[in-house]
């Protein structure tokens, strides 16, 4: 074949190679996608109602249909899950930001994932509160009512929940930051887990734990949990807000490796982003979780009332240090005596 009909035929192959190109693109504009959030175990209900909300403005300005899938467990059972590959997420919602940073050390999300989103990727805090039967019949008010002789009390497990571990750090800070040392916190945590009846990997195991079977007198857990357990209680159940408790940032991030892979990082990463806007917060209050638009959550102050939350800061450097202090090998948890898992 001469020089001239060599050129001709490629810049026929190019112009079918670009038609090919636009075809695939329209067509996978026009395609069903699927999404996965990896998300912790208590916030089945509240993506239950923003995935729809996103799934219609999605389809309405990329022009495709796309749909998100969840998956629930314990935080770091669930950071886990996803780091063995048993869990392709395409984003990670999870509890606790030292779950997030386990991700980024291996790789799957950015080191800079924090600063992907507005507040650090944290689109709505919480708290741990307690959930007591009606009338309160064991009289529990703040943290050292939990070890009083003949309570009985409910927690997750640390090792598998971020509603445990943020028992874990809430309980000791009830302690430092009101002027106990390290070893009266360490002392005081003993003498919880004395108390504790069985740890179930999860919050809702937990909840289900306390409320459906009854087991205990106080239940340790997120406020949004709380807010939920008392409402489907019929008047069995009530909230109690100890004067002191610990500023919970639950954290998202892309898992850009599994993103990429699917071909769904620019999904991943508007999916999150809605999380952040005002209507996604107004969902994010109504479901007992307080936004980080305090413009939203200053007109949801009779639910979600003013706080003594103290940050991660006043028992650690930061949540990493947290985590590598309380829960790694031979952290804090690991000298006390614990309840069996359930």
């Amino acid at each position: 074949m001469n020089p001239r009909r060599l050129s001709e035929a490629a810049a026929l192959a190019a112009v079918v190679l670009a038609g090919v190109l636009i075809l695939a693109h329209n067509v996978r504009g026009m395609a069903d996608v699927t999404l996965l959030n990896v998300s912790y175990d208590p916030t089945r209900e509240l993506y239950e109602r923003l995935n729809p909300s996103f799934e219609s403005a999605d389809a309405r300005a990329e022009g495709h249909t796309i749909h998100i899938r969840q998956s629930h467990g314990g935080s770091s059972r669930q950071a886990r899950a996803v780091i063995a590959g048993e869990e392709e997420a395409d984003v990670v919602t999870l509890g606790l930001p030292s779950d997030v940073d386990g991700l980024a050390k291996r790789g799957l999300v950015g080191q800079d994932w924090a600063a992907q989103f507005p507040n650090r990727a944290v689109p709505y805090t919480s708290t741990i509160v307690f959930v007591v039967r009606a009338g309160n019949p064991k009289a529990v008010h703040d943290w050292p009512d939990l070890v009083r002789e003949g309570v009985e009390v409910v927690t997750p497990d640390p090792k598998s929940s971020g509603n445990g571990k943020l028992s874990v750090l809430a309980a000791w800070g009830s302690v430092v930051t009101r002027g106990g040392d390290a070893a009266a916190a360490h002392d005081y945590l003993q003498a919880l887990y004395a108390h504790a009846v069985g740890l179930n990997p999860g919050a809702r195991g937990a909840a289900d734990t306390f409320a459906v079977e009854r087991v205990g007198d106080v239940h340790l857990t997120w406020e949004n949990e709380a807010i939920r357990e008392v409402a489907a209680s019929n008047g069995a159940l009530q909230i109690v807000y100890p004067p002191v408790s610990i500023l919970a940032e639950p954290s998202v991030a892309v898992v850009e490796t599994n993103a990429h892979r699917h071909g769904l990082t620019t999904e991943a990463k508007a999916y999150l982003a809605y999380l952040f806007t005002e209507s996604a917060q107004e969902t994010i209050a109504d479901l007992g979780y307080r936004p980080t638009n305090l413009k939203v959550r200053d007109r949801h102050t009779d639910r979600l009332p003013p706080l003594t939350l103290f940050p991660v800061t006043a028992i650690a450097r930061d949540w990493a240090d947290a985590q590598q202090r309380f829960f790694a090998e031979n952290g804090v948890l690991d000298t006390l005596h614990r309840p069996k898992t359930q």
